[in-house]
């Protein structure tokens, strides 16, 4: 199957243009970090060199990997949904654009941003974190792995959780609802690199390429589960 670039393309660049008129899914996309950025500050800043040894085996920043995994679901949560309720969905179904194209561009256009997000927000609380704490505790938080695996592992989420949410947004008719159900369906992968983060699941080398294997299967599988569920003809149907 051979897609068209200018046709994904011209779907990304509608879908960040509307990302700007929809004020909800930019608050949205600047307040979720918040919630994991405030806590570990806090903590980080109140810990004397003296508890930098205690550091040594920690692996809190792992905790901001919840960011991409539930960022992006706010906006491809809108994907399909947003346009049945604009009442633009027809149009663009009837068009030429095939419908691996039409999720392609839609699920880039969550992708992006939710990435420079995600990174952004990450390179502040290292810059926050070797200026304000102790240098202990800063040079006990930041190792190379970490910085390897944030790199690596926040498209990898990002991806499968905009995987999940288009796929619950081809199903739903109000936006507010997929919303709240593609969050709720973010939350496993939150809890997981939470309890890696706190060292209940310990962070090894071995466990970093298993979970990346699956990942990388799970973002495969998710663009063909979204490309069966959407149903071109139910979907238009269903906005007349």
């Amino acid at each position: 199957m051979r897609l068209s670039r200018r046709r994904v393309r011209a779907i990304f660049r509608k879908e960040l243009r509307e990302y700007r008129r929809t004020g909800s899914i930019v608050v949205a996309m600047l307040v979720i970090p918040l919630v994991f950025v405030i806590n570990p500050l806090v903590a980080v800043f109140g810990l004397s060199a003296s508890d930098a040894s205690s550091l040594s085996h920690s692996h809190a920043l792992l905790y901001l990997l919840g960011i991409p995994a539930l960022v992006p679901t706010i906006v491809a949560a809108y994907a399909v949904v947003g346009e049945r309720r604009q009442g633009t969905l027809e149009p663009v179904l009837t068009t030429p654009i095939r419908s691996e194209e039409f999720l392609l561009g839609k699920g880039l256009a969550a992708f992006v941003p939710s990435l420079v997000v995600s990174y952004v927000v990450y390179a502040f609380v290292l810059v926050l974190i070797e200026l304000f704490a102790n240098s202990g505790v800063a040079s006990a938080l930041v190792k190379p792995p970490e910085l390897v695996a944030q790199l690596l592992f926040t498209p990898l989420l990002a991806g499968w959780s905009i995987w999940i949410a288009m796929a619950i947004s081809t199903r739903t008719s109000d936006p507010r609802t997929t919303q709240q159900l593609a969050l709720l369906a973010g939350l496993p992968t939150v809890v997981v690199t939470t309890l890696i983060a706190y060292g209940v699941i310990p962070a090894t080398l071995g466990v970093a390429l298993a979970s990346g294997a699956v990942l990388l299967v799970l973002n495969r599988l998710g663009w063909r589960m979204v490309s069966a569920l959407f149903d071109r003809e139910r979907l238009v149907s269903s906005t007349k």
